[in-house]
């Protein structure tokens, strides 16, 4: 019996074997889950319906499971400030700096060979994505 909200076996799975500075992606419904990642992350498809599951919910239900020390959200082609920012710090806390990077940026992030996991969802929302940075822990086992 697991003690935080986080109930999925493929993502516990993925999230065990990762380690201090790989990456999870929590991509909404238009990014490109198979050929914009790394081929070698795998895949959970939480993508329902449009609009279901969000990456907002994804989101909540991973902070407890995992330290991370990064977050990464695409900035939009239009220059405009990216529509999740202050939502997904809200949910990441102050601990979790984030940052908004250029589309080809994020992209490239998305295919290294650090990406752990992706996580596809039903977000129909543009520049929903995430990109998150397992953090490092402590002695004890605590996360910070």
């Amino acid at each position: 019996m697991l003690r935080y909200s986080l109930i999925h076996p493929q993502i516990l799975g993925a999230l065990a074997a990762a380690g201090h500075g790989s990456t999870v992606l929590v991509a909404d419904a238009n990014y490109a889950h198979s050929t914009g990642t790394n081929p070698a992350a795998p895949v959970v498809q939480l993508n329902l319906a449009p609009g279901l599951v969000s990456v907002q919910q994804v989101l909540g239900a991973l902070i407890g499971a995992a330290p991370f020390e990064r977050a990464r959200l695409m900035a939009p082609d239009d220059g405009s400030a990216s529509p999740c920012a202050h939502t997904y710090a809200g949910i990441l806390g102050p601990q979790v700096p984030v940052e908004v990077v250029p589309r080809e940026q994020f992209k490239t992030a998305c295919r290294s060979v650090d990406l752990a996991l992706t996580i596809a969802t039903g977000d129909d929302r543009y520049y929903a994505n995430v990109l998150l940075t397992i953090g490092a822990m402590p002695p004890g086992g605590e996360s910070s």
